[in-house]
């Protein structure tokens, strides 16, 4: 697992998992990416890694170097991979399967949070695989998509809520019931509200889109973030995306992307309009983005996930806050450089 050990990812996958089953683990210091790209893919074949655990955001990383890093090694011990912090885009999830599995390895896609204490929506070995889906809700628990009325949907985004009671959920917050009450519980009486957005398909499959607090509200479209994030990786010349609301007096929120290109492409202002031309074509013209910024790098925690909130306040103006958790903190002051 190449999570943070400080993140319950990383305690429970690298620590708790692993020891309880009497698997090995293979633990490093330092960057994923440092002193070279394939610093990875090199443990992978020097120890004979078989189980290979990141975030999506550290496999569009991988995807920017290119895929002569990982084809200098071997990487036949690998019999299954891992996807699990944050949505999967589809075009990162086939690279990953073409380029790091070779079309022989399953991933496992997985959400689940700090609160739930295990996995909720997460394939099985027998699954059939969706790329970009967290598959279907683990055996025994039941998940739903819900509109602002409460009603299921399918085809369409929602809230994402839990019907059932589990044997690891949490039962209160520390000193704070009331909060705890009217966070997760109060919204559809009965049933856990997870905050997180998600659409539910044809075939009983989800497909997250981010936090609730990630949705933009365009001139009263709500658009997930991750969607637009998607959009904008499956253009040929990017690499990694974020995307947040910017406030607009007219339209509510205008959409601000920033993006990292491929290391062989240059920026330009024709370059943008290209990207917004194909998010329009990819979601539709409401969804393009109104402001695109390049960028060298994107502020991440050591377990690879892009922050948000600090993205969101420099392109507000606004205050960063607390950063003592990124793994690198020199792509703050960075964004000031976009281009």
């Amino acid at each position: 697992c190449a999570a943070d050990i400080g993140w319950v990812t990383g305690h429970s996958y690298i620590v708790y998992a692993p020891l309880m089953l009497g698997a090995t683990s293979i633990m490093y210091e330092g960057a994923p990416d440092y002193p070279k790209p394939d610093r990875v893919w090199d443990m992978v074949e020097r120890h004979g890694v078989t189980v290979f655990y990141t975030a999506p955001t550290m496999i569009r990383m991988f995807m920017k170097y290119g895929d002569k890093w990982p084809k200098r090694h071997d990487l036949s011990s690998l019999r299954l991979l891992g996807s699990v912090g944050e949505p999967i885009n589809p075009e990162a999830w086939v690279w990953y399967y073409k380029k790091i599995g070779k079309e022989r390895c399953p991933i496992m896609d997985t959400w689940w949070q700090t609160e739930t204490g295990s996995f909720i929506l997460t394939s099985l070995p027998i699954t059939p695989l969706k790329p970009g889906s967290a598959t279907k809700p683990f055996p025994s628990f039941e998940a739903d998509v819900l509109n602002d009325d409460g009603e299921p949907i399918t085809g369409r985004g929602g809230h994402l809520v839990l019907k059932t009671p589990w044997p690891a959920m949490l039962r209160t917050l520390y000193k704070d019931p009331e909060r705890y009450v009217n966070q997760y519980w109060s919204t559809f009486p009965g049933v856990y509200l997870t905050g997180d957005v998600a659409r539910k398909d044809e075939d009983g499959y989800f497909w997250l889109q981010g936090r609730e607090d990630d949705v933009l509200n365009v001139a009263g479209h709500r658009i997930g973030s991750a969607e637009v994030e998607s959009a904008l990786v499956s253009h040929p010349k990017v690499a990694e995306a974020a995307v947040v609301g910017k406030p607009d007096p007219i339209r509510g929120e205008i959409i601000a992307a920033l993006v990292i290109l491929r290391s062989d492409v240059n920026p330009s202002p024709d370059l943008k309009d290209e990207l917004r031309n194909h998010v329009g074509e990819e979601i539709g013209h409401i969804a393009k983005p109104s402001m695109i910024g390049f960028v060298k790098d994107l502020p991440k925690t050591r377990s690879g996930k892009i922050m948000r909130r600090i993205i969101k306040a420099k392109v507000r103006g606004e205050p960063v806050g607390d950063i003592s958790t990124l793994a690198n903190p020199e792509a703050v002051a960075a964004l000031d450089e976009m281009v």
